[in-house]
């Protein structure tokens, strides 16, 4: 079983810009819980807490169990993380958005795919090109997979892996098309090289006769002859 993280956060009451500003600055980030049909409750919580929870192998799929205190009494949330804003230039972390969720529900999520092993076209000068990253899949909380590996040993120059070709753990399920290409083996680039013909004659660029044909008709008929 997956395990969770523990987190703890706080209500937020003071929702303003320059609040928010100031929370940051002293190391803490705002935050909001959605549970669906119930709305969304502001909160702030430690960005070192934070991105320790993000920094598990689960990464962004980390089932944390949320701790919530409102004036003085704390209640527990299942949650995992809907979305991270991060400063543009400084890289930051500026806000989160969490998905209250139960353990016993389906839910959708993104997961990464993994190319393993070489594949044997690569080995044979090919290029792998790896073309869909991530694969969403339908599945339990607890059974939610840190990465996909996608084996591509077997894979030629030519070759092309698919979703199909992919395995997931048993109660999972890929919603992606199963056509979709996540890896293919393309020829090795080929540079080309001018050909050039023995005997051919060399023309000059029309612009040099030109100016050629030009001096030889500035010449004289004694300096011509």
């Amino acid at each position: 079983m997956r395990q969770e993280v523990l987190l703890e956060a706080r209500v937020r009451n003071e929702l303003k810009k320059n609040k928010t500003d100031k929370m940051r600055r002293t190391g803490i980030v705002p935050a909001v819980v959605y549970k669906k049909g119930l709305g969304a409750i502001p909160l702030s919580l430690s960005v070192k807490d934070m991105e320790k929870a993000l920094h598990t192998s689960a990464g962004g799929n980390v089932i944390i169990s949320l701790s919530v205190t409102e004036n003085g009494k704390a209640a527990n949330k299942t949650v995992i993380i809907k979305e991270i804003q991060y400063d543009p230039l400084k890289g930051n972390l500026l806000h989160v958005d969490f998905n209250e969720i139960s353990l016993t529900e389906m839910l959708k999520v993104g997961v990464p795919v993994e190319a393993k092993g070489e594949a044997a076209g690569v080995k044979d000068g090919g290029i792998l090109e790896h073309i869909l990253w991530e694969v969403e899949i339908e599945c339990l909380p607890t059974q939610i997979p840190e990465k996909i590996e996608a084996d591509i040993s077997g894979l030629k120059i030519g070759d092309s892996l698919h979703v199909k070709d992919l395995r997931v753990p048993e109660g999972a399920r890929i919603l992606n098309d199963p056509e979709l290409t996540i890896m293919s083996v393309k020829p090795p680039l080929v540079e080309k090289v001018a050909e050039v013909v023995p005997g051919a004659e060399i023309t000059e660029p029309e612009v040099i006769r030109e100016k050629k044909e030009e001096k030889e008709e500035e010449k004289s008929p004694e300096e011509k002859g």
